[in-house]
């Protein structure tokens, strides 16, 4: 029944219990302290200008040799894969006996406006490869790349194909044309000069109203309806308020690897046509033999499916798997579907491919 037929008893009803729910939600915020996230215990291995690679121990009996280091991208934190001890990825991978590394690219200020792709993936994400490579004593180790981070990962993999063993990319985005690609609907509009000459840095808190208005009923007007739900016990406000603190936590971006990323890829979409440039090389996925396994969301808005799964024509791998998952592009991660299923089956797939 729509609203226009409810009675005005029930209309009364409806609003009073919404009213209720509000006065116990800004209870439940009084009592809070501290919303934590990442609380998977890690050290520093290795760090870089803004950047920093954290180590993290598998939990239990070690079961690959191989360690895993996982990119993401730059323009959110890495620690959705690790809001909450119930919501980690990054923990179930570690329960299934898999040593772990993931880079944590910083905070652009000012003095990084300058930094390029080829800064982000010949030097940084090389280096911390060297760096996994050097602690474990492997001559090739795996990489997991997370959507933009899974596209550094595609490339880094065709530019340095004697240092990767096995290659896992998660909502990541290869064919930036396909016709459903809101992102690239809306990249394609953007004067990318204008606004890195202006800006400098493209701030963060600008990338986030963009996103948002890609899907402004459900991640505006339905999730503010919703959020009195979220927050009338402490439990679920925390899970509520890591998920939002995540959201907003957006760092700025660099200039130039903005406008070279915008440009190459969503603009022109390069990587397809093996055209990409990163410094004075260029990217040819069909570089990659190595054993993949592609990741992807059913009802990833930011990644569509097609775009992700354009990857299985384009590389030489006589082992490449795909693995949808039901969910959207941050459910791939702390559903409950993730914790079950997603990480169980890419450590699986990983040990597998260890000897």
């Amino acid at each position: 029944m729509d609203a226009l037929h409810l009675k005005p008893s029930k209309i009364t009803e409806e609003l009073l219990e919404f009213n209720r729910k509000l006065l116990s939600s800004y209870s439940t915020l009084q009592k809070l302290k501290e919303v934590d996230v990442g609380q998977t215990p890690k050290e520093v291995v290795y760090s870089e200008d803004k950047l920093k690679l954290h180590r993290y121990e598998p939990i239990g009996e070690r079961s690959c040799e191989t360690p895993l280091l996982i990119s993401y991208a730059l323009v959110n934190r890495p620690y959705m894969i690790d809001l909450e001890p119930e919501r980690s990825m990054l923990r179930r991978l570690l329960e299934q006996g898999l040593e772990v590394y993931v880079i944590d690219w910083g905070y652009p200020d000012a003095a990084d406006r300058y930094l390029d792709l080829d800064d982000y993936i010949n030097e940084y994400l090389n280096n911390c490869v060297d760096r996994v490579r050097e602690l474990s004593g492997q001559d090739r180790i795996n990489l997991l790349g997370i959507c933009q981070g899974g596209t550094f990962s595609l490339c880094y993999t065709a530019l340095n194909p004697d240092k990767i063993k096995n290659l896992v990319t998660m909502v990541t985005p290869v064919d930036f044309h396909t016709p459903d690609n809101l992102l690239t609907h809306m990249a394609k509009s953007v004067d990318t000069d204008l606004a890195v000459d202006t800006y400098g840095n493209i701030p963060g808190s600008m990338l986030n109203d963009s996103y948002n208005s890609l899907m402004p009923m459900r991640l505006g007007v339905q999730k503010n309806l919703g959020m009195p739900n979220q927050l009338e016990n402490e439990e679920s406000a925390l899970s509520f308020l890591r998920m939002e603190k995540w959201i907003y936590d957006s760092p700025d971006q660099s200039g130039e690897a903005f406008r070279q990323f915008v440009k190459q890829f969503f603009q022109e979409n390069r990587l397809i046509k093996a055209e990409a440039e990163i410094g004075d090389k260029q990217v040819d996925l069909a570089n990659i033999s190595q054993p993949v396994l592609n990741v992807f969301g059913t009802f990833d808005h930011l990644v569509p499916p097609a775009a992700s799964t354009a990857l299985g024509k384009l590389v030489s791998s006589k082992d490449y798997e795909e693995m949808e998952v039901r969910g959207g592009h941050i459910g791939v991660f702390v559903s409950g579907n993730a914790q079950t299923v997603v990480a169980p089956k890419i450590a699986q797939w990983l040990i597998d491919r260890d000897s």
